[in-house]
């Protein structure tokens, strides 16, 4: 039998089939273990099992046309390196992004691979072996010549015959696609359908597609693309509220970017041993403070461009991309008017502190167009090393120390925006030394474990930041927001964080993934003494516009697909970034199912009212989202004289030695330079941020139990902590 298979092998058509087998099973691998494609029903599992097959045919039969036995085994074996490539490629990504690798991503790939080395380490498995075991099997066998070079050409019809045929088998796959979810091209209801029926090189194809077609459209848009942007702009504007609009007026505005952290950190308490560890004291101070405005029931609306897209939500008031990074593809080239060059037209100076490389999501360049006056890099902080950063930049508190000397030259009101790493997977690699002592979580899923310990770290840095600012004299004159970029803890990975939620794992459901969507948005608004926490369910997009009416700014001459969370015209609809997917208070519709948003019980066969309703809720996110891709991919802003804004002139900045520019400005403006240097006359406030490490704030942990087993004491410190003084 052995003998017979090696024989069947040793033809090039035996070849073919066996690479076509093994890539089918390394498929199904993948599909089980790595991807959830959501699959329900037999007539979905057999469209997952059959739709390796007819592509994978097609491309590694090409090889059967060339007749000269080194070019055909040169050719199969690399037609086959290459499908598996891109397999294993999207089974990496997958687990940290919960989608598949698109053209965009592709194209980006340049702008956003600095800084990914050990984190991309971190995705690997021990099980991805198996999808390496063929190469070494099949170089044996070939080196000790069980499986032999066939010498024979193929047949060119039967060749031609192969192709036929697989391409027959394609179109009878895409048929019973389409049976089972009808126009799966052309409405784009998730990347998941379209692999799950047709498999990833088709997935390749529709992707690549999307992407000309973006561009096809940007380069044939016209003035005339607008006039219906205009229209739902101000059909969808949500009037200020009187009790809020224009309080802020004048102050400074500080965000704060809470990397990867999502809202069930508030007021959590992890438990470990019978113990409750408190992991984020300070912000569940500022949460429930009566100087915020805090909002608990706001989505991240971001997709594959993660915290690039909730930047280009925080400063634009448009999505990001459906595929891709728009600040990557788009961001340095489309027409914008985003938040700091809006603001500068008010007084205002801006800046981005980030303690990793410029050019990262492209932000060297974005920043320029958005008209960001300084961008604070890398390059202007601490040298990087082992003790003080990791893969995405310097630790939070080194960044937001180092940032002090550039932060006090900035002429005020300032635009101002910290963009915190160290809460980023995968988690606890950023804390050694003193800063190690919150426990692990104990999961069977290392990045949920060490998750709790980097947002402990995150907030710890935060209150070193207000006490600064508390210090310096700049709170009292400032509005200070925080917001959650994205999820933390992955789709893939929440079965494993349910037990610390109190959740299931085995009843886990997309109702589930949705609720964990949520991420902080909290206003801090010094004096305030009316501050509470609002319900009101929004996203990311809305962000923008409720600052501008705090700020005393009215929204409706900007394009902002978004609306006012404050506004009583709010219509608390939350659009996410995958078409058909959004979040009411009353409905919740994720991954094709619907859900009440109350009870997470599923809607399984919605009577003719709440269809009714469900469709009206559903072409009111689609619309958000395609009116901003109009404006996106069209480059539409290029044609809109709506208001007096203009254009930015990129010329006009430069991110290289920023620090001159400032003393520059404040030296040519003498006594009425507004900085907090100038202020203080001279005097830097550098010496007054302080940021305790761990250990120093909770010294309590590390103490010995006896003089004689000091050593045993300290290796046991994260196990034994206590949670009876925070601070």
């Amino acid at each position: 039998m052995t003998r017979k298979l090696l024989n069947f092998m040793s033809t090039r058509l035996g070849f073919v089939l066996t690479l076509l087998c093994i890539y089918w099973l390394k498929t199904m691998w993948a599909y089980t273990v790595d991807f959830n494609l959501d699959i329900q029903g037999f007539y979905q599992a057999f469209l997952a099992f059959v739709n390796p097959l007819p592509l994978g045919l097609l491309l590694i039969g090409l090889a059967l046309y060339f007749k000269r036995s080194s070019i055909f085994y040169i050719s199969v074996i690399s037609i086959y390196t290459l499908l598996f490539i891109w397999l294993f490629s999207n089974a990496i990504y997958y687990r940290e992004f919960s989608d598949f690798v698109t053209v965009n991503t592709m194209m980006a790939s340049s702008s956003v691979s600095a800084g990914l080395g050990e984190a991309a380490l971190g995705l690997f498995r021990p099980w991805d072996v198996i999808y390496l075991l063929d190469f070494p099997i099949l170089g044996f066998l070939m080196y000790k010549k069980h499986i032999r070079i066939d010498h024979r050409p193929f047949n060119k019809r039967a060749s031609f015959a192969v192709t036929a045929l697989s391409s027959m088998l394609f179109t009878a796959n895409l048929f019973l696609a389409e049976i089972d979810r009808p126009q799966l091209l052309t409405r784009g209801f998730s990347n998941y359908y379209v692999v799950r029926a047709l498999g990833l090189p088709a997935f390749l194809g529709y992707s690549g597609n999307q992407t000309y077609q973006a561009n096809k459209e940007r380069s044939k848009a016209s003035a005339e693309d607008l006039k219906p942007v205009e229209e739902y702009i101000k059909s969808h504007y949500a009037e200020p509220n009187k009790d809020y609009f224009g309080i802020a007026k004048g102050r400074n505005v500080i965000y704060l970017h809470l990397e990867s952290f999502q809202q069930f950190l508030i007021d959590y308490k992890l438990e470990i041993e019978g113990k409750q560890y408190e992991v984020t004291p300070f912000l569940n101070s500022l949460y429930h403070s009566n100087s915020t405005l805090a909002f608990p029931n706001i989505f991240n609306q971001v997709k594959a461009g993660k915290t690039s897209d909730a930047e280009t939500m925080l400063e634009t008031g448009l999505f990001g991309l459906n595929q891709g990074s728009f600040m990557v593809n788009y961001g340095g080239t489309n027409t914008q008017q985003a938040a700091p060059f809006i603001l500068s037209k008010e007084g205002y100076t801006s800046a981005v502190f980030h303690g990793n490389a410029g050019s990262f999501w492209n932000r060297n360049t974005t920043y320029k167009q958005w008209g960001y006056n300084y961008f604070f890099d890398q390059s202007y902080f601490s040298k990087l090393t082992d003790q003080n950063s990791f893969q995405y930049g310097l630790n939070d508190k080194i960044m937001f120390k180092d940032s002090i000397k550039y932060l006090e030259h900035m002429q005020q009101p300032f635009y101002a925006k910290y963009i915190t790493v160290s809460n980023h997977y995968p988690y606890t690699t950023s804390l050694i030394g003193d800063e190690i002592g919150f426990p692990l979580a104990k999961t069977k899923d290392e990045t949920i474990n060490g998750y709790f310990a980097t947002a402990n770290y995150l907030d710890s840095s935060i209150k070193a930041f207000f006490d600064y600012l508390k210090a310096s004299g700049l709170y009292e004159n400032s509005i200070i927001v925080l917001y959650g970029d994205h999820y933390g803890i992955s789709n893939s990975r929440n079965p494993d964080l349910a037990s610390l939620i109190g959740k299931n794992s085995e009843t886990w459901s997309s109702y589930d993934n949705a609720m964990l969507q949520r991420v902080p948005y909290m206003v801090v608004v010094p004096g305030m003494t009316s501050g509470k926490i609002i319900n009101t369910y929004g996203g990311q997009i809305d962000i923008l516009p409720t600052l501008e009416h705090l700020l005393g700014i009215d929204s409706s001459k900007f394009i902002q697909v978004g609306q006012d969370l404050l506004s009583s015209q709010h219509q608390q609809i939350v659009t996410f970034r995958s078409t058909n997917n959004f979040v009411t208070p009353k409905y919740t519709s994720y991954s094709g199912r619907t859900y009440y948003t109350e009870t997470g019980q599923e809607l399984t066969n919605p009577d003719q009212t709440t269809q009714a309703e469900l469709e009206t809720i559903k072409n009111a996110a689609n619309t958000q989202l395609k009116i901003s891709d109009a404006v996106q991919t069209g480059d539409l802003l290029r044609f809109y004289t709506g208001n007096d804004l203009g254009k930015v002139d990129v010329k006009q900045y430069s991110y290289n030695h920023s620090l001159k520019a400032e003393e520059k400005i404040e030296e040519e403006k003498g006594d009425k330079s507004t900085s907090l240097y100038s202020q203080r006359n001279g005097e830097s406030t550098v010496d007054l941020f302080k940021a305790p490490s761990y250990r120093a704030l909770h010294p309590e942990q590390f103490e010995s139990t006896s003089s004689s087993d000091s050593s045993e004491s300290s290796s046991s410190s994260s196990s034994s902590s206590t949670s009876s003084k925070q601070w």
